[in-house]
């Protein structure tokens, strides 16, 4: 899927990195990811998940918070309550851009944020939290002897999980003030929770707790094998087909109508004037995008010229063969049609002198599962060469082109 890296202002002004993750058709709905503090917006877990969301239109912005890499002065010199601002600034970004979020997700800390901010957002109408802590202040457990050094210094490096970050007094106070349960009770959206039992970092029972928290509609789902960062590709993907299905029972995803594409025209426009993605709609129902592989400067985004062209005699070809076996009432139970595309010289004068020396070859190979005899089977290959897009290709065809007013 296409990608965007950007900048934007965070809550105090400072420039917040972020990825905004398109989908490669059009862009259905907008989520906005907050990710754990203790990673960067790059984890696997929030790529695989933004990358299911996107093949389903849904658009999503990851972000690193004020305080990552340094970012801000680091969470040494940052609150809490500063991440919620963050969170709250990314929103208002989508919102300047078109792209107002109707999907909020928050992994970890992020989850929490998630919550405390959604109530600033009132384009939100779905809120799905990973492994969110319901008591912030319990996560001080994990800075073990840190505690005593960050009251006295005033800041110190601490563990979460696998990661250290270097956490200041302002931080930890802000943590100890927050009231998570009242934010759940009065969310009025559709919240998913999302857990792991064996998270070691942040109990399961922080789920149970935000869940009978919640008002309807709400969901639970426990991530048996996961641990706490999701780093088992596996839970990974499991979480976010969940999020994504899940999802779409809140947000609008159907496809705006394309506007002055009449029946039994295809319209292609540029969707990329830097390489060569092009939109492509049929009517007001139907889009796609064509692309060209990276090798030759495209994004492959889609599929190339002559992949399509390779698609539609495929695809005439399996409808020519199904067509015929149903009006024979023949025991056709399944067709299978690959199809290859490649130039070779031409042989024949004529024919070399038509194509420049080279011609098309399109390979068909076809497979037909079915309790066929030998006689149908061959039947239904002779068939094959019926379809119209294949006798097009074979007699050649006049291509008429005007110049549009």
């Amino acid at each position: 899927m296409p990608s965007e890296s950007l900048t934007f202002p965070g809550h105090d002004g400072t420039p917040l990195a972020a990825r905004l993750e398109l989908p490669a058709g059009p862009v259905l709905a907008t989520a906005l990811f907050a990710h754990c503090f203790a990673c960067g917006g790059d984890i696997a877990a929030a790529q695989r998940i933004a990358a299911r969301l996107a093949a389903a239109g849904i658009a999503v912005l990851r972000f690193d918070f004020t305080g990552i890499d340094g970012a801000g002065g680091g969470f040494a010199t940052r609150s809490f309550t500063a991440s919620i601002g963050d969170l709250t600034a990314a929103a208002r970004f989508l919102t300047a851009r078109g792209m107002a979020p109707g999907l909020l997700i928050g992994h970890s800390l992020g989850g929490t944020a998630a919550v405390l901010a959604a109530s600033e957002m009132p384009s939100v109408t779905a809120v799905a939290t990973i492994g969110a802590s319901f008591a912030p202040a319990s996560l001080a457990r994990h800075f073990g002897e840190s505690i005593a050094e960050i009251a006295a210094e005033g800041a110190a490096e601490v563990s979460i999980g696998s990661a250290r970050l270097r956490i200041g007094r302002d931080f930890v106070q802000s943590l100890a003030g927050l009231s998570v349960g009242p934010a759940v009770a009065a969310l009025h959206r559709a919240l998913l929770v999302l857990h792991a039992p064996r998270d070691m970092v942040v109990g399961i029972e922080n789920a149970t707790r935000i869940f009978l928290a919640a008002k309807h509609p709400k969901s639970f789902v426990t991530l048996d094998d996961a641990d706490h960062m999701i780093s088992d590709p596996a839970e990974a993907d499991y979480a976010a087909g969940v999020i994504a299905a899940w999802a779409a029972h809140y947000l609008d995803l159907s496809e705006p109508a394309s506007e002055g594409v009449p029946e039994g025209v295809v319209r292609v426009s540029e969707a990329d004037p830097a390489g060569f993605a092009q939109d492509v709609t049929a009517g007001p129902r139907h889009h796609l995008i064509a692309d060209e592989p990276l090798a030759q400067g495209g994004t492959d985004r889609g599929l190339s010229p002559y992949g399509l062209l390779s698609a539609a005699l495929g695809a005439c070809t399996s409808m020519t063969i199904r067509m015929y076996a149903r009006r024979k009432n023949w025991p056709l139970e399944h067709v299978r049609v690959e199809v290859s595309h490649r130039k070779l010289h031409a042989e024949d004068a004529a024919a070399a002198e038509a194509a420049g020396g080279r011609i098309d070859v399109f390979s068909r190979e076809i497979t037909l599962a079915g309790p066929l005899d030998a006689e149908q089977r061959a039947r239904l290959v002779e068939i094959a060469d019926r379809c119209p897009v294949h006798r097009t290709l074979s007699h050649g065809a006049t291509v008429e082109t005007r110049l549009a007013g």
